[in-house]
């Protein structure tokens, strides 16, 4: 995916004009962690976590090597979570859920962008449909669920999303 394709991607999930504090969970080699970063206003950070070894060479991002589902984070303070294809790879979705909870400021705001399937394979061990996510977010007390964008997958037949919520 080019850069701007993730930048049109999350576009639409972005809002305030004061700078922000973020996590990009799963990052990877930081497609979107680049994007995130463009849209971002002057002044945030980003703390992009991956169980690889990246090369992130942006300005206000930090590397940090973790395993998110299952090793302490040690964030605090955040604004907003980004989960690009990663939440595919979790199979306690709710766990993970309530585990990052507490380590935003105020109230809880994730980007989630995933492929709208059902089927596994390989690549998407846990998948979860836009229909699935809200009401996994539904159930635990998210008021707002909302996609906002979605494009033809590369790799699958389908679409991805782009997914908005806050609690």
């Amino acid at each position: 995916m080019s850069d701007e394709d993730a930048i049109s991607l999350i576009e639409k999930a972005m809002s305030g004009h004061k700078p922000q504090v973020w996590a990009d969970l799963g990052c990877g080699s930081g497609t979107f962690t680049k994007a995130l970063n463009s849209l971002l206003p002057v002044g945030s950070r980003i703390t992009a976590i991956d169980r690889e070894k990246e090369r992130l060479d942006l300005v206000n991002v930090e590397f940090l090597r973790a395993n998110f589902e299952r090793d302490d984070l040690k964030l605090s303070g955040l604004d907003g979570i980004l989960m690009a294809n990663a939440i595919h790879y979790v199979a306690e979705k709710t766990a993970l859920i309530k585990k990052l909870e507490p380590l935003f400021t105020g109230s809880p705001r994730f980007i989630m962008i995933e492929y709208d399937t059902d089927r596994a394979n390989p690549w998407v061990p846990f998948p979860i449909t836009f229909k699935q996510l809200q009401i996994l977010f539904g159930t635990l007390c998210y008021h707002k669920i909302v996609k906002v964008s979605e494009r033809p997958s590369a790799y699958r037949s389908g679409n991805m999303y782009c997914a908005l919520i806050e609690k």
